[in-house]
């Protein structure tokens, strides 16, 4: 992480802020990282979350992901944990199996958040899923062989897609995790 700089403002969950060379950049103020899951079922589907994302305007489709520590009192959560939270309470799913893909930025220009990304499979519905505190998130099971272009068909209907999902899904297959 980037020395925190000086800060422009802050808010309840990002703060702004510019490096001593003047890079103004976001930082998130109540977590220490951010998880997503590409999840798998066994029959080879991709479970991916939709919910509405005000700042591009829209529903977004994306692999099930969040915060790790941002919960009161579980500020050092360690981040398997938060991907095994995240991926049953947005989805109903637990899973067997975990792998972790890759640490990266989301998007380094912009914030100083890095994504962990797991792989999960031998998944099991516990609960229906949906998110939390209104969340409303919807779930999708997307063959991995029909998944471009069935995202291409969401771009259609005027929802964005994370490319993430697709990152996830190659380094999966180049790591010769999971089936293929």
């Amino acid at each position: 992480m980037p020395e925190p700089g000086e800060t422009l403002h802050e808010g309840r969950f990002l703060a702004l802020r510019r490096t001593a060379a003047g890079w103004e950049y976001a930082a998130r103020v109540n977590a220490k990282g951010c998880v997503a899951i590409l999840a798998v079922t066994d029959d080879r589907r991709v479970v991916l979350t939709e919910q509405y994302r005000p700042p591009v305007g829209r529903p977004v489709i994306e692999l099930p992901a969040g915060l790790a520590g941002d919960i009161p009192l579980q500020e050092d959560e360690p981040l398997l944990s938060a991907a095994k939270r995240e991926l049953k309470e947005e989805t109903g799913y637990d899973a067997k199996h975990w792998s972790m893909l890759i640490e990266s930025p989301s998007s380094a220009g912009l914030t100083d958040e890095l994504i962990t990304m797991f792989h999960a499979t031998g998944l099991v519905k516990m609960t229906e899923g949906g998110g939390i505190g209104g969340e409303d998130i919807r779930v999708h099971h997307v063959h991995e062989n029909d998944l471009l272009e069935w995202c291409r068909a969401q771009q259609t209907e005027g929802k964005q897609v994370d490319f993430k999902i697709f990152a996830a899904l190659h380094l999966a297959r180049m790591a010769g995790i999971g089936r293929r």
